[in-house]
């Protein structure tokens, strides 16, 4: 996060780790509880996060098993098991019922989340995510095994992804030191345990949102570069969890990073209707 009011990182423990959270504790309505992709760290919402707490949210941002600063090498890092992690953590902080915002890799986690414990799930957000997208042929099999080998062993692969693919349009100021912070996290001891864990998770379950019945909001970049055709993919999920879709214009694969303001344009009233 930006600024001098960024709230302390704060510790949890649950069975196998420690995952690490930061909460500024106050707001109104259902907090917000933020999950980023993977091998990416809570401050992928850095500049997502002022606008939704300025707009009054309680806002809640959680590393993921593996990354940032919550513990690196875990028996299970599945989209499914990082739901897991996201229940303990509403339990730990008393929240009866929260929003939850998954980007790409977690997508899944918080249909996953919202299938398993309606009652504690006020409304989903998907954020560039998998969930519902068309099963991969051969050919897709092969190229996403291939990046899968290279993320693990060749960390500067992360750094191409994001500076050549992942920002198609505009880039945050400070894009370059935070692009440069993933890379180095993932050459740290330990951290191609958690890759592959990753890499090998099922980010893209189809048939979980059959479960899910609260509110919905499917968000999309319309240049995403790890869809074919990113509005297809946003078409579907809507589909599937009867949600309404915006398309962030331009954006690539994180519309929180790249252009925030639109991505807090359309989360905001999505929130407000869910009191």
């Amino acid at each position: 996060m930006n600024g001098t009011s960024t709230p302390a990182t704060q510790y949890l423990d649950v069975p196998g780790g420690r995952i690490a959270y930061d909460d500024t504790r106050q707001g109104d309505g259902a907090p917000v509880v933020l999950l980023p992709g993977m091998l990416d760290t809570r401050a992928a919402y850095r500049h997502l996060h002022p606008l939704l707490t300025a707009a009054g949210r309680r806002v809640i941002t959680m590393d993921l098993r593996g990354f940032g600063e919550s513990s690196i090498v875990w028996d299970d890092y599945s989209p499914a098991a990082i739901a897991t992690d996201v229940l303990a953590l509403l339990d730990h902080l008393d929240i009866d019922r929260a929003v939850l915002v998954g980007n790409s890799y977690t997508g899944a986690t918080v249909v996953k989340l919202a299938g398993d414990a309606p009652e504690r799930v006020a409304g989903i957000v998907l954020l560039d995510a998998f969930v519902e997208n068309l099963p991969p042929n051969a050919l897709m099999r092969g190229v996403v095994h291939a990046m899968g080998t290279m993320l693990v062993h060749w960390p500067a692969f992360w750094g191409f992804y994001h500076r050549k693919m992942a920002y198609p349009g505009a880039k945050p100021a400070d894009f370059d030191a935070y692009v440069n912070g993933l890379v180095a996290a993932m050459r740290t001891p330990g951290r191609k345990t958690a890759i592959r864990g990753h890499v090998r998770g099922d980010s893209a379950p189809i048939g979980w949102s059959a479960a899910v019945h609260c509110p919905a909001l499917v968000l999309m970049g319309s240049k995403d570069p790890d869809f074919p055709k990113p509005e297809l993919v946003a078409d579907r999920q809507a589909a599937a969890l009867k949600a309404r879709k915006v398309m962030i214009e331009g954006s690539g694969h994180y519309p929180m990073a790249d252009n925030p303001q639109a991505t807090a344009e359309a989360l905001l009233p999505f929130l407000a209707e869910l009191g």
